[in-house]
């Protein structure tokens, strides 16, 4: 469970939306403060989706081949499939798209409110790896320590990119605003071929474990 939760939560980590849309949130007026409501709603969907999947099992992974542990698996697999077939289709896509996708965001959107910034930390969340979070939380067992200390991890290893962005601007504001600028620049160029690989990578990965699990 703690190697799919550090893989799922480094590829969260390094999703580059959240990210450019976080340095435009950051770098607005106020940015600092809608910087943190930022994280705070991204962290607390993180903290509710592994509440409510803990709430469901009772804080015990369910036994091998019983059906709820066979549809969690079923599950982690469709989400798997899934994102090896966005990521196939994004590739095929990726020049046209870029293109459009070049032309419709190099404006910049002004995030009027910290109740805005946190609205959009929850439509920006790339929710199909949060659920393949979910799928492998329901191996959680709440009965032993590392257990909690592995979430703790799986939260903060997802949320590492925008709090190390919101920790620059609190100690070093101009020099930071100017350089996550020009990196969100060079990630608009390349969040294609990012998007492609971290689907492709953790898609392929859930998808053998799952056969594998399934099969075994």
């Amino acid at each position: 469970m703690v190697l799919d939760l550090m893989l799922i939560a480094l590829a969260i980590a390094l999703y580059p939306l959240p990210l450019m849309a976080f340095i435009l949130v950051v770098s607005s007026s106020r940015g600092v403060w809608k910087g943190l409501a930022f994280i705070l709603a991204w962290l607390a969907n993180l903290v509710a989706v592994i509440a409510i999947v803990l709430a469901l099992t009772g804080g015990e992974p369910p036994a091998p081949r019983s059906p709820p542990g066979v549809v969690a698996l079923a599950a982690k697999l469709a989400i798997g499939v899934s994102l090896v077939v966005y990521g196939v289709r994004r590739y095929r896509r990726r020049k046209s798209k870029a293109a459009r996708d070049t032309t419709a965001k190099s404006s910049r959107v002004d995030v009027g409110s910290v109740w805005a910034a946190a609205g959009l930390a929850v439509l920006i969340q790339p929710w199909g790896m949060v659920a393949a979070g979910a799928t492998t939380v329901v191996e959680a067992d709440t009965s032993h320590a590392t257990t909690f200390i592995a979430l703790f991890g799986f939260c903060l290893l997802a949320s590492s990119s925008l709090l190390a962005a919101e920790l620059y601007m609190v100690f070093a504001p101009e020099a930071a605003q100017a350089r996550l600028l020009r990196m969100r620049a060079w990630m608009e160029g390349h969040k294609d071929e990012a998007i492609v690989f971290l689907c492709l990578l953790l898609g392929l990965w859930l998808t053998a474990q799952s056969i594998y699990e399934l099969t075994s």
